[in-house]
């Protein structure tokens, strides 16, 4: 069969899930990750064919995708901000909000990057994708990275090498740690935020194939993240160093409260490209 007949037939059997931009999609990164085929160059040339063991290999992503499991699983991995990344069932796939945050970063910290080696930590570095985005924009930079789940940190490490950066990663439970071992300019961290209550709104293909464990957090205390990263940046900032998150879009106000209540000060809540509640930072204050 030609490619371009089976791309009719791929689209048309993912339409009840997904809608034809998106399947299309999965088709063209499938058709670039396995035959190193991009869409120009089957619009150039439309006698271009599958062969029997092509079928297979297809058939057998096309039913996955059918059971909603995330493209990038199948791929094994995912593009982020602008670096290659390995994503597995361990870690959350990247997503482009975080990228937002990361831009964020970098635009506030380039200039102090060139004249001085800032010390960065990420919490629940997950697959590294903060962590090794920041290291690679900010060369200068010393980066550090937790993480509660050691297959997590062996994808981040994996990661690390493949974009060809150094960070230290460390195997640490962050709601059970009592201090840091050393003093950062920054603190940035995309900590479990999804309420249970949120769970409907979540899609079948994040449900149920990405880790729960950075996901969702308690309905009652669905800021013990936070809280307890910002106890630690108390004390572990140095002076006008600042504090990044990645919130959950409902509760932008109660993180501005929780902050200042907390003696933080420079507060800046900023909306992400949906228009929605999902970064903030702010400084420590020394006085």
């Amino acid at each position: 069969m030609k490619i371009k007949q089976y791309r009719t037939q791929f689209i048309k059997e993912l339409s009840p899930l997904y809608d034809a931009y998106e399947a299309e999609s999965f088709f063209y990164l499938i058709l670039e990750d396995k035959h190193k085929l991009r869409q120009i160059d089957l619009a150039l040339n439309h006698e271009l064919f599958f062969s029997e063991s092509d079928f297979a290999v297809w058939d057998l992503l096309l039913a996955q995708l059918k059971k909603e499991v995330p493209i990038q699983y199948l791929l094994g991995k995912t593009s982020f901000y602008g670096l290659d990344f390995e994503v597995n069932e361990n870690v959350l796939i990247p997503r482009p909000e975080t990228e937002e945050l990361v831009e964020w970063i970098i635009n506030e910290n380039a200039a102090t990057d060139r004249i001085k080696k800032l010390r960065i930590l990420d919490i629940g570095t997950g697959s590294g994708c903060i962590a090794i985005s920041l290291a690679k924009n900010l060369p200068n930079a010393e980066v550090y990275a937790i993480d509660v789940s050691k297959k997590a940190i062996e994808t981040a490490k994996r990661n690390a090498n493949k974009n060809k950066v150094d960070v230290t990663f460390m195997f640490q439970d962050i709601l059970e740690t009592k201090e840091l071992k050393c003093q950062f300019d920054i603190i940035v961290s995309n900590p479990p935020y999804v309420r249970n209550l949120e769970k409907e709104e979540i899609r079948k293909n994040v449900l149920d194939y990405e880790p729960h464990l950075a996901l969702f957090v308690d309905d009652n205390d669905a800021l013990v993240f936070y809280r307890k990263i910002a106890s630690l940046a108390q004390n572990n900032l140095l002076d006008n160093g600042k504090l990044y998150f990645e919130i959950n879009q409902y509760l932008g106000k109660e993180m501005i409260d929780l902050l200042g209540k907390m003696d933080f000060i420079n507060i800046d809540l900023r909306k992400d490209i949906y228009d929605n509640d999902r970064m903030i930072s702010c400084k420590v204050s020394k006085a």
